[in-house]
């Protein structure tokens, strides 16, 4: 038989080399045709390497090595699949029991990737292991990390809906991952016992480890746990509704639902067995919380600590997010690899208001949506976006891309960091339509429900920071945009108009841009142009 070389395989138009994360199987170790075989990591993602053939696996490259594209990673010895066959009739002298095990576990092998057969070794079964299999053939399955983003390289473990040892069933909610754009639900992609590898607060790769089924091996587990649970007191758990509704409440909904101090019995689950979900508690009503029971008032609140003597010098430290951690290493880094300039203008904002005063009553009658400033911005930057289109490009290797559309990002403060979802073909849209998006990517970052398509690929970002009261700032680039446009407070000011000294509400705009794409004539026009626009808002009308 022949051996078969594995190279590695191209994974990306602008990706040279790959690094050997870590090897599935191990030199000398029979494999099957698609069977994972390692993970490859790159500089924008991680992915597995399946086996192109069946055989005995002969491992070139060790973990960590760096191989460039069709270098040789493995062999594959095809002439041992012989051999391992011949084995099938010594195999077969086990009990009927471990006879019948390969076909259940092909019938259940499920097609993601990321869940592995580790028990796919051709190695006999012992009759007493046999006789102790469950049906599924006593197969370990290993969850991984999924890819959740083009850009995400790694998740923290928020928390987990269920214990080491629990039994799960196939798609119920095993934990919940946050990144750096979004947190996400992991199901359960095989019905076992749980055992828990990653803990909660950890950092894993997209690819790792983060947990085990056992399928069956917790069957009878949850059956004597289901019997002792309904024969245990209702004194012992508070209430049998009570238990029930705080086990079926993600750790996120029941820290939600106790901020809103909503007894979570109260709340009816969307989840799978009437779990409640983020979703569920957010659209909760607020109602004051009740009198605790005795047996819970012995639990003290970490959040109403005693109060510290005056005078007292204490202090305490939180674990950053994975969201406060990639926002501090992106700006740092678009500080050290962008050569940022900023260039500032004043925009007299009284026709904008009037405009406002005007027409805002019969805007919201009409469209159904309140006539912010925000819009007005939107569709200035969109027109200037047109006069001066190296505004609206960005650098990439040696080459200038622009973008002939106007996806125009927009800065929304949450809880949990600073966002920035997409306002898409923003030039397209009417000062309505711009309204009715805003509002609505605001209310899905305030909920955290935002998606990763609605947070990628931006062209120019506006921030205001006059909502906190800023009257000045030097906003920093949205990489790989070049610039970006920062909004402020607006303020009355003693101005010379006409040659009459006038009080006017005015707005100080700042515009930072990369120099390395952007001259300063071509950015300063473009702020100018802005203020131009708002300044004289039948222009945006009249398309002048």
């Amino acid at each position: 038989m022949a051996e078969i070389e594995i190279k590695v395989p191209p994974v990306g138009e602008s990706i040279t080399e790959v690094t050997i994360g870590n090897w599935f199987k191990n030199d000398g170790d029979f494999v099957k045709m698609d069977e994972v075989i390692c993970g490859l990591d790159s500089d924008k993602a991680t992915f597995e390497l399946t086996a192109e053939a069946e055989g005995t696996l002969h491992i070139k490259a060790q973990e960590g090595d760096t191989l460039n594209i069709g270098d040789l990673i493995a062999t594959i010895d095809s002439a041992a699949n012989g051999a391992s066959k011949d084995t099938a009739p010594k195999q077969e002298a086990a009990p009927a029991a471990n006879a019948a095990a390969p076909a259940a576990s092909a019938a259940e092998q499920p097609a993601a990737d990321k869940i592995e057969d580790k028990a796919g070794e051709p190695a006999a079964v012992a009759p007493a292991q046999a006789a102790a299999a469950p049906a599924g053939g006593g197969k370990t399955y290993e969850m991984k990390v999924p890819a959740v983003g083009e850009s995400i390289t790694e998740v923290t473990i928020a928390s987990w809906s269920k214990k080491d040892g629990d039994h799960v069933e196939v798609d119920e909610i095993l934990c919940e991952l946050e990144s750096d754009k979004a947190t996400f639900e992991l199901p359960a992609e095989a019905a076992g016992t749980l055992r828990i590898v990653g803990k909660e607060g950890e950092t894993l790769s997209i690819g790792a480890i983060i947990c085990t089924i056992e399928p069956g091996a917790g069957g009878a587990q949850a059956s004597a746990g289901s019997s002792q649970q309904a024969a245990a007191p209702a004194a012992e758990t508070g209430g049998s509704d009570k238990a029930y509704s705080e086990k079926h409440a993600s750790p996120v909904a029941a820290k939600i639902l106790a901020e809103r101090g909503i007894d979570p019995k109260d709340v009816n689950g969307s989840g799978s067995g009437g779990r409640i979900m983020k979703d569920d508690a957010l659209k909760a009503g607020s109602k004051p919380a009740e009198t605790p029971a005795p047996s819970q008032s012995a639990a003290p609140k970490p959040a109403a600590p005693a109060a510290a003597p005056a005078g007292a010098r204490g202090q305490r430290r939180e674990k950053m997010s994975s969201l406060r951690k990639t926002i501090a290493r992106r700006l740092v880094a678009v500080k050290n690899e962008t050569a940022m300039l900023t260039t500032f203008n004043e925009v007299d904002m009284k026709p904008v208001m009037d405009v406002r005063s005007k027409f805002k009553d019969k805007f919201k009658e009409k469209h159904e949506v309140g006539l912010g400033f925000m819009s007005f911005f939107v569709k200035a930057v969109t027109v200037a976006l047109k006069d001066f289109p190296v505004i609206n490009a960005y650098m990439d290797g040696d080459e200038l891309v622009y973008n002939d559309y106007a996806d125009i990002s927009v800065a929304v403060s949450t809880p949990r960091g600073l966002v920035v979802p997409v306002i898409r073909n923003a030039e397209t849209l009417s000062f309505a339509a711009v309204e009715k998006e805003i509002v609505r990517l605001a209310v899905r970052a305030r909920d955290g429900k935002l998606g990763l398509d609605e947070m990628s690929g931006g062209t120019f970002t506006i921030t205001n920071g006059g909502t906190f009261g800023s009257m000045l700032s030097t906003p920093i680039i949205n990489a790989p945009q070049s610039a970006i446009l920062g909004m402020h407070n607006i303020v009355e000011r003693a101005v010379v108009v006409d040659g009459q000294i006038v009080i006017r509400p005015i707005m100080y705009v700042a515009l930072s841009y990369d120099h390395r794409t952007i001259d300063g004539k071509d950015s300063v026009s473009f702020l100018v142009r802005v203020k131009q626009l708002l300044e004289d808002p039948m222009r945006l009308l009249l398309d002048m």
